[in-house]
């Protein structure tokens, strides 16, 4: 799989091969900056969630610098291909990345070191954009109709259940993963190529249950084509305020979320980094930006740069351990 990478990543074109450090920088780096237009590349292909919050990120340094901002979208390997652009381009400010926290946290305990960047030594974490709770559902002809009920449901019938999931090692499968290892159920994955076809092997009955994201749900579960069960999030989504958490209802200490960072290559100037962070948290902190991500069923995070490092050092560990507990590996 990875020599493959080779020939993708050669034909990378427009992204600068690293040939500078944090030595080489100014020291007043940021006094400059923007002085020409930024790229952010997105490891996702467009459109979705992660293509609007992308977006939204280049719109609000737009406004606040007055340079372009172009997103661009490389998706491949589960996020791999445009992370690693990112992890070689110069540290310079004009080379952004923002990605889920899927491609940065369980690429690591998938690839080993096989992987060919290090998130904790090729990557500064800036600023936590916003997050996504998903929601476990089911076909509203399957039995269980709460979390409490498909738990008992599972341990009836180990192994019988099946959930779908949007590809090994997804957050879809990794949610669920969670579920298995923290309430003792056992149950079947079944990898499908994207979320809408697990969406719809749930609504036709191909499989039992999925996590899956909220807003792409919620349409179809008002509609009364699927049944929602719990969320993921440690606590109730504005965007369904009448839907229990999963913790509520009988699994005490599950919480898991989608998220998205901005991230920039090693060696980008302290200075840069803390004006991308500042700029970024004050515009996720205005009324006007929170509804616009709301209405993409994520909520706005933002904070420092150093919140966001420990953050991200505690979700590879935690999806590190699920996906050996789990024993997930790429087929």
């Amino acid at each position: 799989m990875i020599p493959a990478f080779a020939a993708l990543l050669l034909s990378a074109f427009l992204i600068p091969t690293a040939t500078a450090r944090a030595a080489d920088q100014p020291k007043d780096a940021a006094a400059g900056y923007p002085s020409k237009a930024i790229r952010i590349i997105l490891p996702l292909s467009a459109g979705g969630s992660a293509d609007a919050i992308a977006r939204m990120v280049g719109d609000i340094f737009a406004s606040a610098f007055g340079q372009p901002v172009v997103v661009d979208n490389r998706p491949g390997a589960n996020g791999i291909i445009g992370i690693d652009l990112v992890a070689k381009a110069t540290p310079d400010g004009y080379t952004l990345l923002v990605a889920s926290g899927a491609n940065l946290t369980v690429n690591p305990a998938l690839h080993g070191s096989k992987l060919p960047f290090n998130v904790d030594r090729d990557l500064i974490p800036v600023t936590r954009v916003a997050s996504q709770t998903f929601i476990a559902h089911v076909s509203p002809a399957f039995p269980a109709k709460s979390i409490k009920e498909l738990i008992a449901y599972a341990k009836e019938k180990p192994g019988e259940v099946n959930y779908a999931s949007a590809g090994t090692g997804s957050t879809a499968h990794l949610m669920a993963a969670l579920f298995e290892s923290v309430t003792g159920v056992r149950m079947t994955h079944v990898p499908y190529k994207g979320a809408s076809q697990g969406r719809n092997a749930v609504m036709s009955r191909e499989v039992h249950l999925m996590f899956d994201g909220l807003l792409a749900s919620l349409p179809l579960i008002k509609a009364g084509r699927l049944r929602g069960l719990a969320v993921t999030s440690a606590r109730r989504s504005p965007v369904a305020p009448d839907i229990p958490t999963i913790a509520e209802s009988g699994v005490p200490g599950y919480g898991a979320d989608a998220w998205y960072g901005l991230l920039t290559p090693r060696g980008t100037p302290a200075d840069v980094v803390t004006k991308l962070s500042t700029t970024l948290a004050k515009a996720l902190e205005t009324p006007a930006v929170r509804e616009k991500l709301l209405a993409q069923g994520v909520e706005a995070v933002g904070g420092t740069p150093q919140q966001f490092r420990a953050f991200l050092k505690t979700e590879i560990e935690q999806w590190g351990k699920v996906v050996r507990e789990a024993g997930i590996r790429l087929e």
